[in-house]
């Protein structure tokens, strides 16, 4: 007997990464989305135009009472103070939760209160951080998966198969551009049409949260600078580093062949460098490099949809695996 569908809800639907999640969860083969709700319990129901006929259904408003038991899966995308709060009670009531905040992603306890002041001195019992291509096996058994940040996922997907393989040394400088809907939806003068428009910025020079994020993974510090592009979505992250006596462009590429060989959603481009264009829409990760060995230095580049694989598809990807679904299901 086929077992029954593992039914979702999402918290936070009305946002960029929400409406994602809306977006293909209605139409996923093995999974049931019963519920949507806004980020909190103000106003009244709401529909959203751009979802006619894909999903009908009405963004309600949230509590913690109106998910916790009623379905297998939450996913939150939801600042991380509200995440923060509802996933233990989530937790709990036995419902898993696929986190989109930052909420739950640093392990250091001084490091989480340092950057997400909000959230609670313990992670939770069974938190994962959702890496899918570096994470399976915790994912699977995990009962909260701390989804990475959209930087991390792009700066990490190049940079920890090469780490792991010792052909890293030295300083390691991440150079990453993003569509304005890594700032979220809640509008400021930097997203401004008329601040962004015509312009490129970089923002948050050693003060962005996601660089503990990576160098938690990495176990080394790193230079992170973010600008903000006029483009509506994707990254484009170069990576400036230095390598290991003797690494060719060709042991680059078999060090990321052998981590990908079995990641559907991780695309090798080698020496034809990706673009932005090539990827958005999609849950795909595109890297490619270039190496001077004479000189000891190298550059790949990495990119993604910020708001699919760098937060709904992922989170989606992640969800399958915790449920033992098809890694593709609703994403190709």
């Amino acid at each position: 007997m086929t077992a029954p569908a593992p039914t979702v809800a999402v918290v936070g639907a009305a946002g960029y990464a929400g409406q994602e999640l809306l977006r293909r969860l209605a139409r996923h083969p093995a999974a049931r989305l019963l519920a949507a709700y806004g980020s909190g319990a103000a106003g009244g129901a709401r529909r959203l135009p751009a979802l006619t006929r894909l999903w009908d259904g009405e963004i309600a408003p949230f509590t913690v009472e109106a998910v916790a038991g009623r379905v297998d899966a939450a996913f939150l995308a939801l600042p991380e103070s509200a995440a923060a709060e509802a996933a233990p009670a989530l937790l709990a009531a036995g419902t898993r939760v696929f986190d989109l905040s930052g909420a739950f992603r640093l392990r250091d306890t001084a490091l989480r209160a340092a950057w997400y002041p909000a959230t609670p001195p313990q992670l939770p019992d069974g938190t994962a951080y959702g890496l899918t291509e570096h994470a399976r096996e915790a994912i699977r058994t995990a009962s909260l998966v701390a989804c990475p940040g959209c930087y991390p996922t792009a700066a990490l997907l190049a940079l920890q198969p090469l780490a792991d393989a010792g052909l890293l040394a030295g300083d390691i400088v991440i150079d990453a551009k993003s569509g304005i809907s890594g700032a979220g939806k809640a509008p400021s003068e930097r997203t401004h049409f008329s601040e962004t428009y015509g312009n490129l910025a970089a923002y948050n020079v050693f003060a962005h949260r996601h660089t503990p994020e990576i160098e938690q993974a990495l176990g080394t510090a790193v230079t992170f600078v973010p600008h903000l592009v006029p483009l509506d979505r994707g990254i484009l992250a170069t990576m400036h580093l230095r390598t290991a006596p003797g690494v060719t462009e060709a042991a680059v590429g078999e060090a990321l062949a052998a981590a990908y060989a079995d990641a559907p959603f991780v695309r090798l481009t080698g020496a034809d460098l990706p673009e932005i264009k090539h990827v958005v829409q999609t849950n795909f990760c595109d890297l490619g490099w270039r190496v001077d060995p004479a000189r000891g230095r190298a550059v790949v580049v990495s990119v993604i949809d910020n708001l699919l694989k760098g937060a709904a598809g992922q989170a989606i990807q992640n969800f399958n695996l915790a449920f033992g679904l098809d890694e593709t299901a609703g994403l190709l």
